[in-house]
């Protein structure tokens, strides 16, 4: 129990990624903009197949599959000027390694920006 508790600790902190319950959610220190363009670069570097993206400036949605077309949901969203929530799931019940794949694509991206 006290494992849980440190992981939800570290949740709330800027660009730290906690897995829970399927998806790894963090909250990341740039724009929605930012985070999506990032997302999209992140998933075309891993050749997943981008199905439908949408963005406005509150929000944004990414969803691909996989080689063994399991779904890739990527969700963005606005928490102030310089702060996004990221949300990521692979499949119906989440894929943790992939998931962090992913979560790190897109951090690489984030930090080359």
């Amino acid at each position: 129990s006290s494992g849980c508790a440190v992981l939800l600790v570290g949740a709330g902190a800027a660009g730290t990624a906690a897995y829970m319950k399927g998806d790894i959610e963090s909250s990341e220190p740039h724009s929605v903009e930012a985070v999506f363009q990032a997302s999209v670069a992140a998933l075309q570097d891993l050749k997943l197949s981008i199905l439908n993206k949408t963005q406005d400036e509150l929000s944004a949605q990414i969803t691909a599959r996989d080689a063994a077309d399991k779904k890739v949901s990527v969700k963005i969203k606005f928490i102030s000027e310089s702060s996004t929530k990221l949300t990521i799931r692979v499949s119906i019940f989440g894929d943790e390694t992939k998931s962090r794949q992913i979560y790190s694509g897109i951090k690489r991206h984030l930090n080359t920006d």
